[in-house]
């Protein structure tokens, strides 16, 4: 005779038990995930930041044998390796030019040579950290010392053009906020603020929060009575396009050279330095 099986009423309960079980052990295990991410960036934010490498040339190495590398004592004691020749003509601005986030002034030299050919005088830092210079990068220090730096130039009756070069467009910015007597400004592929870049590459983090060294050149442009010019590539996929638009109409002053198929480090030779001499000799 056949038995007639009863169903398990717990059944259903335990297997829900379990989905949820399950569930909350996946939660927690992205939460987990997610909380290291946070850890990561916060504490590597500087590294990520600033890329100091390789040795520091000496400037006769890589085609420079008319500057002098000379060590500058800052305020707080800090001595950085400075880059540094005198313009050809007295009336002739010196350029004070702030580099990249990585490697050292020696990737720089075509740039440098460009400017000492056109009888400019040049004085490049190497920042705090980086390759021949001590300390610790930090927004506050560095734009300490391009303030110092400026001052220096000044003192002795140079007239000074800023020069920032994707990083250096967020020190060379916040000094001529506060030395409107510099000659020009040139921002070379800026950002409206480096956390906007990062919120842009990491959507999903709170990078406004833990993001340290801000850059927001955004919020000073406004205010900047130098007069300034901006380039950038329409081909920059490190600092998009954008940036460069939007601080550009921002000011409201500042003339914007968009370079068709500029990449972000190619605008030298697409003809940025030459329409900076020509606005110099037009001005």
């Amino acid at each position: 005779m056949a038995q007639t099986q009863q169903a398990n009423p717990a059944a259903p309960r335990h297997g829900i038990m379990r989905a949820k079980t399950a569930l909350l052990s996946l939660l927690l295990a992205g939460a987990v995930v997610y909380a290291g991410i946070l850890g990561y960036m916060y504490f590597n934010q500087q590294s990520l930041l600033y890329k100091p490498s390789g040795a520091l040339p000496d400037p006769a190495s890589v085609g420079l044998a008319d500057v002098e590398a000379q060590l500058l004592p800052m305020s707080d004691g800090t001595a950085l390796t400075v880059w540094s020749a005198p313009a050809a003509t007295p009336d002739a601005p010196t350029v004070l030019f702030f580099h990249g986030q990585s490697g050292n002034l020696g990737g720089r030299a075509d740039r440098m040579r460009e400017i000492l050919n056109s009888g400019y005088g040049l004085l490049a830092p190497s920042y705090r950290g980086f390759p021949g210079s001590e300390g610790t990068p930090s927004e506050q220090a560095l734009i300490s010392d391009g303030l110092q730096m400026f001052d220096l130039l000044a003192g002795k009756g140079h007239a000074v053009l800023l020069h920032g070069q994707s990083l250096g467009t967020g020190i060379a910015a916040a000094v001529a906020a506060q030395r409107p007597d510099a000659t020009l400004l040139v921002l070379e592929a800026p950002f409206t603020a480096t956390v906007d870049v990062a919120a842009e590459r990491y959507p999903f983090l709170p990078v406004s929060a833990l993001m340290q060294d801000q850059f927001a050149t955004r919020d000073l442009i406004g205010h900047i009575t130098v007069p300034t010019l901006i380039f950038h590539g329409t081909g920059d996929q490190v600092i998009p396009p954008h940036h460069g638009q939007t601080l550009a109409g921002m000011s409201g002053a500042a003339q914007l050279y968009m370079i068709p198929d500029g990449s972000h480090h190619d605008l030298w030779s697409r003809g940025l330095w030459d329409e900076v001499q020509r606005h110099l000799r037009q001005n």
